[in-house]
This record gives C-alpha cells, structure tokens and sequence, in this order.
C-alpha cells in the first residue's frame, strides 16, 4: 500500500508493535517500508514478531509498505496506517 502519510519514529514503533495483535490483523509475518518521517528524512523499517529494525535514509517519492500474513485484514490495517 503508499501513504502519503508523515509518521513519527515512535509512532511507527507504536504502529508495528500493535502488528502483534492478531485478533485485529491476522497473522503478520513480516512488514516493511519507507515513510516521510516530516523531517526531510525518510524512516526504513522492517518488522518481523518480536523484532523490528527502524533506520534513517534517503527521500523516495511516496511512502509504501507491504505487511505479510495470514487472514490479515486489510481495512484495520489502512486504519492502522491511518490510510483508510
């Protein structure tokens, strides 16, 4: 999915970290993506189950990321990512 969305650090640390609950999401397996950080920056992620890894790098043109799962739902998701 893109977002054109600012996050914060924390609040993508926030964000990733509700990824475990599977009652809401579905099964993640892995995430990852870049978003505008609002801060001429761009934050890298990536998030496995118990382990994320957040890094500094260069601009892209839209924010994206991609969430791997089962029986994931989508729309929370969106809502999660503040897209939907």
């Amino acid at each position: 999915m893109e977002t054109p969305r600012k996050f914060s650090e924390a609040e993508l640390t926030a964000i990733l970290e509700s990824l475990e609950d599977e009652e809401r999401f579905g099964v993640v397996l892995r995430a990852k993506g870049i978003v505008d950080s609002g801060e001429g920056q761009w934050i890298y992620f990536d998030y496995v189950p118990g382990e994320m890894n957040l890094r500094r790098g260069a601009a892209e043109l839209t924010g994206r990321f991609c969430v791997i799962g089962a029986k994931l739902n989508e729309q929370a998701l969106k809502e999660l990512f503040r897209i939907g």
